[in-house]
């Protein structure tokens, strides 16, 4: 499955040694397909800028009525990703896809379409379309969080997602909506010392002197703290994983972080990820992964409804050239998936 585990600062300083610059120059589409969102701002306005000119994001609505779902086993929802589906296969059922999952047993990854990222979002009818028990695969008490990509090569999707907490597993579809079992992807035995390794997202990003397509963010807990980890691959199937972690807690002034995502602007990269006082922070962490700036609070929660102090594991997409951030609003016990638009 994964390969043996290696140094990034050793693995870096040999980089730079053989000449290998930085700045990939990535050029993406404006649309919610694209692997890493660019956020722009939506023409005609003046932008209300935050760290490294990323636009503000305002919450405009949930994704659907949660009261209303048929699949809501723990009233808890959590980690949106949405996709673009309608350049991708015929007849879908909308033009965007969102699949998210509860969290706590039975978990069960979920989907709801919409023409529109602004919504509303449709459940689909035989939710979970991924359940917690997967004969001969795997029994666990529950699995969530879902992330998906396009592999164009293959024309497949490809869902990670975990399970137990300890695990990250991987499926892949044509259609995305029915999937087969590919297998593990990611465990605590990849990450020295860790005691969960989840909530994964996965991105097309070469990182200099690698070989890899793509790039793995997640979380791993190691010395008990919730920290950013990163592995990289040429598939999206085998990986390899850096022991050492990408952004740690402490110069966010947070014990914990986790539901982490990647952005590109300004010739660098970035990620976005939520911290335990309930903001979503950005850190850079540069093209080749060498990097650990931290910048501060990228997007602050909503006191009150749906929000109530804490906004976590965004996803970014645009539409008609209009930046939209689905998140999970709310206190765990009761999230729901929210969405925010670029102001």
């Amino acid at each position: 499955m994964s390969e043996p585990l290696l140094d990034r600062r050793g693995l870096l300083r040999a980089a730079v040694g053989a000449g290998v610059a930085g700045g990939l120059g990535l050029a993406l589409p404006g649309t919610a397909t694209a692997a890493i969102a660019q956020a722009p701002v939506r023409a005609g306005t003046t932008a209300a800028l935050g760290p490294a000119g990323f636009p503000t994001y305002r919450y405009i609505g949930t994704a659907f009525n949660k009261a209303s779902l048929r699949y809501n086993p723990t009233n808890e929802l959590i980690f949106p990703c949405i996709r673009g589906m309608y350049d991708k296969i015929a007849s879908p059922l909308g033009r965007y896809y969102l699949y998210y999952a509860p969290h706590d047993a039975p978990g069960g990854i979920c989907l709801a379409y919409g023409n529109s990222l602004g919504g509303p979002f449709t459940e689909y009818p035989s939710n979970p379309i991924i359940p917690r028990t997967w004969s001969p695969h795997y029994s666990v008490s529950h699995i969530s969080s879902p992330h998906i990509i396009w592999n164009a090569a293959d024309r497949r999707f490809y869902m990670y997602f975990h399970g137990e907490n300890n695990t990250t597993r991987m499926a892949w579809s044509t259609d995305g909506v029915r999937f087969t079992y590919h297998g593990t992807v990611l465990t605590t035995a990849m990450i020295p010392g860790s005691t969960e390794t989840s909530y994964a997202r996965v991105f097309e990003h070469a990182v200099p002197g690698l070989g890899n397509k793509y790039v793995m963010v997640f979380m791993g807990v190691t010395g008990g703290s919730r920290k950013i980890f990163w592995g990289w691959s040429s598939n999206g199937m085998d990986w390899r994983f850096d022991p050492t972690p990408l952004v740690s807690p402490g110069p966010d002034g947070q014990s914990d972080l986790s539901g982490p995502s990647l952005l590109k602007r300004n010739n660098t990269t970035y990620v976005a990820y939520h911290g335990n006082s309930g903001n979503v922070f950005l850190t850079e962490v540069g093209n080749a992964f060498d990097r650990e700036v931290h910048l501060g609070v990228f997007h602050r929660p909503l006191t009150g409804a749906p929000d109530n102090g804490r906004s976590a594991a965004p996803s970014f997409g645009t539409d008609g050239g209009v930046a939209y951030m689905f998140y999970e609003a709310g206190r765990r016990g009761g999230s729901t998936i929210a969405v925010a638009r670029a102001v």
